[in-house]
């Protein structure tokens, strides 16, 4: 994008859809089976798209943006929990958009993972051991949830191009 205003409109846009999607994910019953606190992660679509379109400071200010949002409206840990996650799982998904051309599948599930894992290492150092019991289901969860992620930004990658190049120049 060569307007420098048009950068900063379109990435405001997905800082309200990451916004969006994270409000909408609230509203969904936990899914069977999944851990209490895990979420499908619909708001990392806007942090993956940043990532891979807008390059990593667009993409980590997206993950903070997102970390200050949670700790305003649900407090400390969650906000701890979601700047942690947020902040890991961007740097690894640049990382393997920008330098190992990995495929969006590929970006989702390692973004998933490298998420849980930050979080579960914040969660352990804050609170005990016990959280480590959760490791094999984040391991499926994350796996499921990233290929869910890749697909569903696949699948809007058109749509958020255009409206890329109509901001920009």
């Amino acid at each position: 994008m060569k307007s420098k205003s048009g950068r900063v409109a379109f990435t405001a846009l997905l800082a309200a859809l990451a916004l969006a999607l994270s409000f909408l994910e609230g509203l969904l019953p936990p899914l069977p089976m999944m851990p209490p606190g895990a979420k499908l992660g619909l708001s990392n679509l806007a942090t993956m798209y940043a990532a891979g379109s807008l390059g990593l400071p667009s993409a980590l200010f997206l993950a903070v943006f997102k970390g200050a949002f949670t700790l305003v409206t649900r407090g400390g840990m969650a906000g701890l929990m979601s700047l942690s996650g947020g902040v890991i799982s961007t740097v690894v998904m640049w990382l393997l958009l920008k330098k190992a051309n990995a495929s969006l599948g590929v970006v989702g599930v390692c973004g998933a993972l490298a998420h849980n894992a930050a979080q579960l290492c914040a969660a352990y150092f804050l609170t005990s051991t016990s959280v480590l019991f959760y490791v094999p289901f984040l391991l499926v969860f994350g796996v499921l949830t990233g290929l869910l992620t890749g697909l569903v930004l696949k699948l809007t990658l058109k749509p958020l191009e255009r409206l890329q190049k109509y901001l920009g120049p």
